[in-house]
């Protein structure tokens, strides 16, 4: 996958999550598990930690 691919992919899910929630709260905890796919995404593609 490319950089390109990834980052729309995290852009897609960000929107997906900001989507869904109701809530303050579940609207962070959206951001939270976004950022968290970003990292693993950054990750596969060979990312530093």
């Amino acid at each position: 996958m490319t950089k390109r691919t990834a980052a729309f992919a995290a852009l897609l899910a960000l929107a997906s999550a900001l989507s869904a929630c109701n809530t303050i709260a579940g609207a962070g905890e959206d951001l939270s598990a976004a950022g968290k796919a970003v990292t693993r995404g950054a990750e596969k593609v060979g990312g530093s930690k």
